[in-house]
C-alpha cells in the first residue's frame, strides 16, 4: 500500500507543481508523477535534514519542501521533455 500511496503524492505534487510553473507543459503525464514522486522523496530527505522531517500535527514545512522539490524537477524534466522530442519535430517539417 505504500507505493500505491507514494504514487498517488507524485501524481498531486505533480499536477500542483504544473499549475505553479508559467506557460503550457507538454511533458506527459507519467513524467509528470515521476518527477512529482521523485520531488516527495527529495522533499523528506531535505525535511530530515534540516530537523523538521516529522513533528506534531500536519507537517507543513516538510510538504512545501515536497512541493518545491517537485515544482523544480517538473520544470527540469520539462525542459529535457522538449530538447528531446521538440527537436525532432522540427526536423520532421524541414
Amino acid at each position: 500500500m505504500g507505493w500505491l500511496w507514494a504514487i498517488i503524492v507524485g501524481f498531486v505534487l505533480g499536477l500542483l507543481a504544473k499549475l505553479i510553473i508559467p506557460g503550457k507543459q507538454h511533458s506527459p503525464l507519467w513524467l509528470t508523477t515521476l518527477m512529482g514522486l521523485i520531488g516527495g522523496i527529495v522533499g523528506n530527505a531535505v525535511a530530515r535534514g534540516i530537523g523538521i522531517g516529522e513533528t506534531r500535527g500536519i507537517d507543513w514545512g516538510r510538504h512545501l519542501l515536497q512541493l518545491a522539490a517537485a515544482i523544480v524537477l517538473v520544470f527540469i524534466g520539462e525542459m529535457i521533455y522538449m530538447s528531446m522530442h521538440g527537436r525532432g519535430r522540427q526536423r520532421e517539417r524541414i
